[in-house]
């Protein structure tokens, strides 16, 4: 690279783009406040149901519970579409700042790819066993094509566009949607194909959005539902001991991949991370309290350019990266997807979890960010192919910790992206 090439500047993101930090008003503190309270008082009410309910209001649990289930299978296959195309649409325009891109992709890709094979690792390795729901396991039987993995892999490709989505085969919906979103990218920069294309995505990922936000709103209900139909099952001698496993493989991958992984890939890369996470540590720790990396952004910025990333780095990656980069939903999504299916009797072998390193990346990338972003996805992702969701109402309760454990390794991630392409492009050693 010539020097005129270090000192030629990427183009930052204009001070419209950027986002801010949202300070919550105390209306938005006491609606958070109740909506948990609902939670609480959703899951009590659904365990006092299913252990001394009546048969009338156990019916009318089991009825709240498969509508929420049709609600996710409604919403899932249209939102992971639209947010995939959107994403890739949005962030592949960049002709001013194409070097400091690239690199922002592939570290982003690379990182996330780790943090899925990590995930699938440990799943391996901790081998939760099942939390054995009468009913469950022939819930997969007849839909499992009788079919090797290769014959699997081809029918991937789709040789229909609709068909996929009527389907709900969530592989070649991830396909299409990938190539009408970098195909987007590609069509002339300000064309009007372009505009009216990223316009129409754009609103309509924003109704999805909406209509999402309705049914979390909603979500007590069924969290009223789920807890009296499984309590209704664990009332019956159901043991639970492999969701222990599960939760170990969860906040192993997270720990594992913040405290060893990334730091391996920085000192590769000749960056030190004891310097680096230093100068990242009030960004860390906003992250981990505010569970959001879009409200963290401001101060990951800030820690950034006071730990040596230039500007035009700091401000194109980082906002690029609170978008794509989820190093911990890849893995909250492959472990909780595949020790699902697991659940609802799937033989998970090793081409599974290959299959599943590839869709929790890609879906990771185009997670939708709306609260319990990769909650919501991944139980969209098992309602999609008729998986028994369950327990989902089980996770919920440790979720909070589980997402902030994950927004401070997405935000450690992103850290480490921005020190990596600036190190890259100046040569700065931070």
């Amino acid at each position: 690279m010539t020097p005129d090439a270090h000192n030629k500047p990427a183009a930052p993101l204009p001070a419209a783009e950027i986002p801010t930090r949202h300070v919550m008003t105390p209306e938005e503190k006491r609606s958070q406040i109740t909506l948990a309270c609902l939670y609480l008082a959703a899951m009590a009410l659904g365990v006092a149901n299913g252990l001394w309910g009546g048969e009338m209001l156990q019916q009318i649990a089991q009825i709240v519970s498969s509508i929420f289930i049709r609600l996710f299978k409604f919403i899932s296959i249209p939102i992971i579409a639209v947010s995939i195309i959107a994403t890739l649409a949005s962030i592949s325009q960049s002709s001013d700042s194409g070097k400091i891109f690239r690199r922002s992709i592939f570290y982003t890709l690379f990182t996330t790819i780790l943090a899925a094979t990590l995930a699938a690792v440990l799943f391996v390795v901790f081998s939760p066993a099942n939390v054995a729901i009468s009913g469950s396991s022939a819930s997969l039987e007849g839909v499992a094509p009788k079919q090797s993995y290769l014959d699997y892999v081809q029918t991937v490709i789709p040789d229909n566009f609709l068909a996929p989505f009527l389907s709900a085969n969530v592989l070649s919906v991830l396909l299409i949607s990938a190539a009408v979103g970098i195909a987007i990218a590609k069509l002339p920069s300000g064309s009007r194909p372009q505009e009216v294309l990223m316009a129409f995505f754009s609103g309509l990922q924003s109704v999805l959005f909406t209509i999402v936000g309705w049914i979390i709103k909603a979500l007590p209900i069924g969290l009223f539902g789920f807890f009296t139909v499984l309590t209704t099952e664990l009332a019956s001698g159901v043991a639970i001991g492999g969701l222990g496993s599960y939760f170990g493989a969860v906040l192993s991958a997270n720990f594992i991949q913040m405290l060893v992984i990334l730091p391996l890939v920085l000192l590769a890369r000749g960056l030190n991370p004891i310097r680096v996470a230093r100068g990242m540590f009030p960004a860390l720790m906003v992250a981990f309290f505010s569970k959001s990396s879009a409200g963290t952004l401001p101060v990951t910025m800030a820690c950034a350019e006071k730990l040596g990333v230039r500007k035009p780095v700091s401000r194109f990656v980082l906002p690029i990266c609170t978008t794509i980069n989820m190093n911990g939903c890849a893995a909250f999504i492959l472990i909780t997807v595949v020790y699902l299916m697991q659940n609802a009797g799937a033989d998970i072998t090793v081409g599974t979890l290959a299959a599943w390193i590839l869709i929790s990346t890609i879906a990771a990338v185009g997670n939708a960010g709306v609260p319990m972003g990769c909650f919501f996805l991944s139980a969209s992702l098992l309602a999609s192919m008729n998986v028994p969701i369950l327990l989902m109402g089980v996770i919920l309760p440790f979720y909070a910790v589980i997402d902030a454990i994950e927004t401070t390794l997405n935000v450690w991630s992103d850290s480490a992206v921005a020190a990596m392409v600036n190190k890259d492009m100046y040569g700065d050693k931070l």
